[in-house]
């Protein structure tokens, strides 16, 4: 938690001194009202108090009201301003630190967790500071000053006021142990719940095509009720404090004006008044004693979900990125467009096995290179080693003839396009997704971005909706199909205008005839481009200039269609079980 407050910028600390000010002003007006009912009891017993006296102390108690009531105002402004200020920065920092996670990290998490950790997580501390700021520094200073003013009074009301202190805490000690453990396992809770949540409703066409709602709601069912589970136990633990509280409080009461009872009959006439007036004061400081105490046990039952909630957001923060950028902007000279794996290996975090060994090959400018194997060979994970999603485990991957590692993470995703095997986009425009990013350069124009688009082969249906180029994108692109969202991700790539374009498996979605007049297009509108295509279907490829059979994650076999077809066996069983033997002659 403390690592976390060293995030408080200056203006936050101003708003923590000037509640911290206000909290003192708050408990020394609410201390002082006791004294001015002393003196009022005192008048109402004394013969001859004029009534104006009785009204003039009774207006100064009230005053004292007014200004400890303004006062605990601007402290919960304060804390508000404090608590969202707060807020906002925790969010802002755990998204920054977020987009620099490769995706290793991100697997390390899970996405349903650092959703939660960057809503839930945040709001508990939020929850924390509103109140802390007004309870956590005035109930010490408030059961401290109380105790300053009664210590001086008759040692039984003083004991009494102990003994209730000290069950008290006692009792929030042995509550906050049960429910500590269940708080912690809550957030865990939390993001098993949301992960169920988001896989149904992402995965909702699955369920429904496999009549699966049963089991997606006996699961849901199952993560809901574990969860209703440990919040009832940690809740039912923590609202025996507040009862426990009341039961001190009304016991405390009784203690003082038993004692107090006995204190006066047997005190003498003289001492009596004072005794009475001692008594009236003193119930009213023991009260604030343990009403500190209660505001402390209010804080205790937000303090264990807060204290998990902070370690979890440490732990987002706290993790060093697997990829560090470097400091290269540029690469060779005269070696614009070239990618190069020098003897590439790579294996998974945790994975027992490489996933590549010892991959070579190099795409000059202008060529396409295409990968080919069986699912699971590795293609798509040669191609995120490029734009650095991951590093390589040994050997070196060359972009421009220098190693990516020395990039910059920016400089280096500034000189390729990549379109994703499944595709993605983003609430908005046809034209806000086509020219979505920063690629270092200018903001593409309505017609770079017309063109990206009929290079796409995507000009008919955008030109079909309403608004055409203007036209809406829901989230995700649900409002279109597999092929036209694979196509506007294509634009979006050629839009960037890049050295390089990657293509996992991007054409799989579209049919055959539409899949030649695209790489046909790309031909003739991106040639000065290097082109790495990922595919399955051999008539996707069968063009480039060089293809690389994949098999376990080694290859085995590079050349052109032709080539591969005579030396390579498993190229042409790949082939044959696509195509004739006339069809790939022709």
């Amino acid at each position: 938690m403390l690592k976390l407050f060293r995030k408080f910028k200056k203006k936050d600390i101003a708003l923590i001194l000037v509640a911290i000010v206000f909290v003192f002003v708050t408990v020394w007006a609410e201390l002082s009202m006791p004294e001015y009912m002393s003196e009022i009891t005192v008048l109402v017993q004394t013969e001859g108090s004029k009534m104006s006296e009785i009204l003039t102390a009774g207006g100064k108690m009230l005053l004292y009201a007014l200004g400890s009531l303004g006062a605990s105002i601007i402290v919960s402004i304060c804390a508000s301003r404090l608590s969202a200020s707060f807020g906002a920065t925790l969010r802002k920092d755990l998204f920054h630190q977020v987009q620099t996670f490769s995706m290793a990290e991100i697997g390390q998490f899970s996405t349903a967790s650092l959703i939660t950790r960057t809503t839930n997580d945040v709001t508990q501390i939020q929850m924390l500071i509103v109140l802390g700021l007004q309870m956590l520094i005035k109930a010490p200073v408030m059961a401290v000053w109380a105790i300053i003013k009664i210590s001086n009074k008759a040692w039984a009301w003083t004991f009494s006021t102990g003994i209730a202190v000290i069950i008290l805490l006692c009792v929030v000690f042995i509550c906050i142990g049960l429910a500590t453990p269940k708080f912690k396992k809550l957030q865990r809770l939390t993001d098993n719940l949301n992960r169920v949540t988001r896989e149904n409703l992402t995965g909702l066409h699955v369920v429904r095509a496999y009549n699966a709602e049963d089991y997606q709601k006996n699961k849901f069912e199952r993560a809901n009720k574990e969860m209703t589970d440990t919040t009832l136990f940690a809740q039912r633990t923590m609202a025996f404090l507040m009862p426990s509280v009341q039961a001190v409080m009304n016991g405390l009461s009784l203690a003082v004006y038993w004692v107090g009872a006995y204190l006066i009959s047997s005190a003498l006439m003289a001492d009596k008044l004072t005794l009475f007036s001692d008594m009236v004061v003193f119930s009213q400081y023991a009260l604030m004693v343990v009403m500190a105490f209660m505001m402390l046990v209010m804080i205790f039952m937000l303090l264990p979900r807060a204290l998990v909630a902070a370690g979890r957001i440490n732990e987002v923060l706290g993790v060093e990125p697997g990829i560090q950028d470097g400091t290269a902007a540029d690469g060779e000279k005269d070696m614009d467009g070239t990618v190069e794996f020098r003897d590439v290996s790579f294996r998974y975090p945790d994975a027992d096995e490489d996933m590549l060994s010892h991959i070579s090959f190099k795409a000059q400018k202008s060529e396409t290179v295409a990968l080919i194997g069986a699912t699971g060979c590795g293609k798509s994970t040669v191609i995120n080693l490029i734009p650095r999603f991951y590093d390589a485990t040994d050997g070196q991957v060359l972009v421009d003839g220098r190693n990516v590692r020395e990039y910059s993470q920016k400089a280096l995703r500034d000189k390729i396009g990549y379109v994703s095997q499944k595709a993605t986009l983003f609430t908005g425009t046809i034209a806000s997704n086509v020219a979505y990013g920063d690629n270092g350069k200018e903001t593409p124009g309505r017609e770079t971005i017309r063109n990206a688009v009929s290079t796409a082969q995507a000009t008919e249906f955008v030109e079909k909706m309403e608004d055409t180029y203007d036209g809406y994108v829901a989230q995700g692109g649900e409002n279109l199909s597999g092929g036209q969202k694979q196509r506007i991700s294509i634009a979006r790539a050629i839009t960037r205008k890049p050295e390089i374009l990657i293509f996992d498996d991007s054409f799989s979605a579209l049919d055959y005839k539409t899949d030649r007049i695209l790489r046909k297009a790309l031909d003739e509108n991106c040639g000065d481009t290097t082109r790495i295509i990922v595919a399955q279907r051999i008539g996707t490829i069968r063009d480039a200039d060089r293809i690389i059979v994949l098999e376990d994650g080694k290859i085995a076999g590079m050349g052109r269609h032709d080539e591969l077809m005579k030396d390579c066996e498993t190229y042409r069983t790949i082939a044959l079980s696509q195509l004739s033997k006339e069809e790939l002659a022709s």
